[in-house]
């Protein structure tokens, strides 16, 4: 795997993801569209489906303004990382069986452990609420 290409694919995604914050509809399809192309190839994603939920569920929640504790520069870190995910411009193809998502988890790994500190304190958050759903 090419590091620097994949390094240089992710900053360019970030600035995209900066961008498309500014429009929630915008930024809610892409996050529907990564949820979609998830589902779809759940089993290739095994190792990091759990990890792959919490970042979709946080950008959800903030673009619909239901949970904003979270540095801008962590929601467009992992935004970016989903938009990677997304993209057909990969650096290993998503069509190749076996190897088609390693870049992707490769990303999405790195910035989940970037920002494991807002996504903990974001899991206590989400887990609030189902209390509060459920009362």
């Amino acid at each position: 795997m090419n590091f620097n290409k994949l390094k240089s694919s992710y900053t360019a995604f970030s600035k995209i993801a900066s961008v498309l914050l500014k429009d929630k509809k915008a930024t809610l399809n892409k996050v529907q569209e990564g949820l979609k192309k998830a589902t779809e190839n759940k089993g290739s994603l095994s190792n990091v489906w759990d990890q792959l939920q919490l970042l979709f569920s946080l950008s959800k929640d903030y673009t619909n303004g239901t949970y904003t504790s979270i540095p801008k520069s962590s929601i467009i870190a992992i935004l970016a990382a989903l938009l990677y995910f997304i993209s057909p411009l990969d650096i290993i193809p998503d069509f190749l069986v076996g190897l088609g998502f390693v870049d992707d988890a490769f990303i999405l790994g790195l910035v989940y452990k970037q920002v494991i500190k807002e996504l903990d304190k974001y899991q206590v958050w989400k887990d609030g609420q189902k209390k509060i759903i459920h009362i």
